[in-house]
This record gives structure tokens, C-alpha cells and sequence, in this order.
């Protein structure tokens, strides 16, 4: 196996992901001959790069002679017949299968024994790609992320056959093109499909019990320090796309409930409800992109209460014994107590732990888990139990508020929002790195830049605790009693370490 360095470079599909790559190794200084089946599709996608250069010159964001010799590297390439020097294959064509396949064995009877063979699927298998191939070893994933020349995530995904050799030279020359590469095991969804599942998953749960709209459920993950909430996101990939992938990674995990799609989004897809791209999905986009607003958020003062404690730790409780400090009101401090936040009174107003509200009490309230909510006015989601008196809803918004939060009222269900999210990612995660799919670094790495999250799942692991996520996903798995919230068996072992 020869060096990639500088050495020729050969995209199959002139597509957005094949011409990003296309860019990507071409400003690296390879020499990239660029082909796609559909007549003048290559040529085309070099001149939409020349555009898309000058405006990155235009920007100071690369030289005029950098985008220049940039775009003199790309030769469109009618016939594959030309391509017997490529050192480096990458496919960007459609993701089937057989497809895919025949390409491969089609590219084996052109390109040298020494030539390296890229896949850039982002769903299918790598070792049923290699199958049938002649020498299967040197075929690898290199799935990037669109757009490919900003996104930095590659992932270097390995099946059965392929040799590590080729796996590390590829992980090297990601790294040479500006990326950061991880490395995968061809499992269903590699790190990122996998891995983000619940992110959308819980938020369609939550939907599907009627827990609260759309707009509330996509402000508290915001809050959460998430680019946009699920369902913006989803409205934004199409819901056909999310449905489809999830539908993927459903079946080819033999339909695990984990992965078990909604029939929330399912009715989108069926009533052709895609998001931004058919005008209407969870919002109206018919008048270009929303993001609706919430009630605004309005500062008070601590209600009155003759006896106020914050037990244990919690960004709810500080803010609050900030807030009376403030207006000179004394509070009792109970760190070791059982449980999380703010008792006033009757009221018990407590970090959720996985249980409903119901389940704890009747003057009781629970609120979410928020890990990056330095603002004040941050939507916080919130439930009361059912047997709570009336006023009781009233009361806890307003210590919420007084706490310096925009309390966003929820059902009584288990685990609220952000909470069950963030446990579940991590949960996944878990497994993931317990079944040698990745690392936990290569994890962290791919979650922060494949989807831009706040941070990565064992961040917030190391942030929370193994065993209070273990026990808020058997308070979830409890209450719904099937297999999705099972926890991983590497997280309830090492929460063992810290019980």
C-alpha cells in the first residue's frame, strides 16, 4: 500500500457530498479526477466549486491563487477507464446497496492492487460491501459529514475485512485534510446515526403521550445548550430522511425497542408533512423558517414562605438561595439530603430523579435537569403531581421564576425532558463503546462535531453521576415497562464505582 499523501484521488458522484470531498482533498493538494454516471454532473459540479471558491477569496477566507489552483486540481472524468492511477477511491453515489457494490467490483478491474477503496455510506454495512470484492481488505468507510468542507467529523468505519493498515492510513490522511477523524466498527448507524437516536426519540415519545407542543419541548433542549430541539431539526433533515434512518437502524438491529421509530413522525411522512422542505412539518414554514416564541420571561421575587430548604446541590437551589440572599431571607442548607431542591413549606420542588411527580408525593414538583443554563430567563421544564392541590402548578412556576428560570409546564411524566435525553445519549453511547463500536474520546469527538452537541456523552457523564443515570433509566424503564430504557451493562457496572 503506497502513500496517500499528494497522490491522485478519485470521487465517484458529483453530488453535494462528492463535490465537498472533491474540494476537501483537492485543497489538500491532491489531484482529484471527479466522475459521476449522469453526463456533464462532474463538469457541472466544478463549475458550482468555482463559484462556491471565489466567494471563499471574496471572503478572505482562502487566497485568489489558493482557489485558483484549488480548482485546477479537479479534472471531471467521463470514463472510470481513466482513473487506473487513483491512489484513494472515495464513493459518494447512492446509498444501496448493490449499487454500491458493483461499483466496487467494477472500480477493482481499473485501479491498482495497491489503490484504497472508500465508501462514504452513512447506513450500510462495510463488510456486506466487501463482500465479493477480490481483495476486500482495502475497502474502509470514510463517512463525512455535509457540508464537507466545514464539518470536521470523519468517520473511519472498519468491517470485518478491512485491514487495519488501510483503516489508520485513511484515519492519517483524514487528519492531513483538516478533519478530525474517529475511528467505527461497521454496526448498524456507525457512532453518529447510532448514537443521536434519542435525541430525536424522546422528544417524539414525549410528543406521542401529549406532554407538551413542539415549541416547549425544543426551547428546554435549547436551553440545554443544543443548537436547535429536535423537532426544528427534524423539520430541517426532512422527516422522510429521519424517519428513514431510524427505520434503518430499527431493522438492522433485528427491531430492537430501543431504536423503535414513531408514529408521531410516521403520520408526518405519510401526510407528506417533510418539514421546511414541503412548507410544513411540526411548524409552518410556508413563510420561510421558524423558531416560535415562548412567553417571555418576567424576574419576581421569592413567594413568601415560613421555612425554606435547599437540599443537596443544584443550579436551581444556588440560584434561589442567591434570590433570598438578595432580599434578605434566610434559608436551611441540607446537602446530604436524599434528594435534589427546594423544600418550602408543604411544597417539595425536587430535581427529577427518573420518578413522576405523582410517584413522590402530593405537594410535590419536580423540574428537569438543565447542564447548561447560565442565562437567566432559561426555559426549564416541569411537572406536578396529579395529586397535588390546585395552586399547587402556580406555586412551583413561581420559585422556578424567582430562581431565575422560564418555567415551562410539562404532563407528569417520567424523567421530563432534558434529563431522559441526555441519559438515554449517554446510555446509548455506553453501549456502544461496551460493544467496540468506537471509544469513548472517538464518541465525545463525533457527537460534539458530527451533530454540534454541547458536549459530549461522557462529558455529561462525568458532569452527572454513572449511578443516578442508571437509576433515572430504571425509574423510565419502571414506568414504561419494555425494553428501551434498559440500561447498558457497562454504565450499571461502573455505577457501582460510585454508589
Amino acid at each position: 500500500m503506497k502513500s496517500i499523501e499528494q497522490r491522485p484521488v478519485l470521487v465517484i458522484g458529483a453530488g453535494i457530498m462528492g463535490a465537498g470531498i472533491a474540494q476537501v482533498a483537492a485543497q489538500a493538494g491532491h489531484d482529484v479526477m471527479l466522475h459521476d454516471a449522469r453526463e456533464g454532473a462532474a463538469a457541472a459540479a466544478k463549475s458550482r466549486l468555482a463559484t462556491t471558491l471565489d466567494g471563499l477569496a471574496a471572503k478572505g477566507k482562502l487566497t485568489a491563487d489558493a482557489a485558483g489552483a484549488t480548482l485546477a486540481r479537479i479534472r471531471p472524468l467521463a470514463s472510470l477507464d481513466q482513473a487506473g492511477d487513483a491512489t484513494l477511491v472515495v464513493e459518494a453515489i447512492v446509498e444501496d446497496l448493490e449499487a454500491k457494490r458493483a461499483l466496487l467490483r467494477e472500480l477493482e478491474a481499473i485501479v491498482g492492487e495497491d489503490c484504497i477503496l472508500a465508501t462514504n455510506t452513512s447506513s450500510i454495512s462495510v463488510t456486506a460491501l466487501a463482500n465479493g470484492l477480490r481483495r476486500p481488505q482495502r475497502l474502509v468507510g470514510m463517512h463525512f459529514f455535509n457540508p464537507v468542507p466545514l464539518m470536521k467529523l470523519v468517520e473511519v468505519v472498519s468491517g470485518l475485512h478491512t485491514d487495519p493498515a488501510v483503516a489508520q492510513a485513511v484515519f492519517e490522511l483524514g487528519a492531513q485534510w483538516g478533519k478530525t477523524p474517529v475511528h467505527a466498527r461497521s454496526t448498524p448507524g456507525f457512532i453518529v446515526n447510532r448514537i443521536a437516536r434519542p435525541f430525536y426519540a424522546e422528544t417524539l415519545a414525549l410528543l406521542a403521550e401529549r406532554a407538551a407542543e413542539p415549541a416547549v419541548l425544543d426551547a428546554c433542549l435549547r436551553a440545554a445548550g443544543f443548537r436547535m430541539g429536535p423537532c426544528e431539526l427534524m423539520d430541517l433533515i426532512g422527516h422522510d430522511t429521519n424517519f428513514a434512518v431510524t427505520q434503518s437502524v430499527y431493522d438492522a438491529n433485528f427491531f430492537d425497542k430501543r431504536y423503535l421509530p414513531s408514529l408521531v413522525q410516521r403520520e408526518l411522512v405519510d401526510g407528506g408533512l417533510l418539514g421546511r422542505k414541503s412548507g410544513r412539518g411540526f411548524y409552518d414554514h410556508r413563510d420561510g423558517p421558524v423558531r416560535p416564541s415562548l412567553p417571555g420571561f418576567e424576574p419576581i421575587a421569592p413567594p413568601a414562605a415560613g421555612r425554606v430548604v435547599l437540599h443537596g446541590r443544584s443550579a436551581v437551589g444556588d440560584r434561589l438561595a442567591d434570590a433570598l440572599a438578595a432580599v434578605g431571607r434566610e434559608v436551611q442548607r441540607e446537602p446530604q439530603s436524599a434528594w435534589t431542591g427546594v423544600e418550602a413549606d408543604a411544597l417539595q420542588l425536587r430535581l427529577t430523579d427518573g420518578r413522576c411527580a405523582t410517584a413522590l408525593g402530593e405537594r410535590v414538583a419536580v423540574f428537569d435537569r438543565l447542564p447548561n443554563s447560565p442565562d437567566t430567563g432559561a426555559p426549564l421544564a416541569f411537572a406536578v403531581s396529579q395529586r397535588a392541590p390546585q395552586g399547587t402548578q402556580a406555586q412551583a412556576a413561581s420559585w422556578l421564576r424567582a430562581a431565575g428560570f422560564n418555567p415551562m409546564p410539562l404532563r407528569d411524566v417520567p424523567g421530563l425532558l432534558v434529563a431522559r435525553t441526555i441519559a438515554m445519549l449517554i446510555n446509548e453511547a455506553s453501549d456502544a463503546v461496551h460493544q467496540g463500536v468506537c471509544d469513548a474520546p472517538g464518541a465525545d469527538a463525533a457527537m460534539k462535531l458530527g451533530v454540534n452537541y454541547p458536549a459530549g456523552p461522557f462529558e455529561w457523564l462525568a458532569q452527572w453521576d454513572a449511578a443516578a443515570v442508571v437509576q433515572l433509566l430504571d425509574a423510565l424503564d419502571a414506568h414504561y415497562r419494555g425494553e428501551r430504557y434498559r440500561a447498558s451493562p457497562a454504565l450499571r457496572l461502573s455505577a457501582f464505582g460510585t454508589m
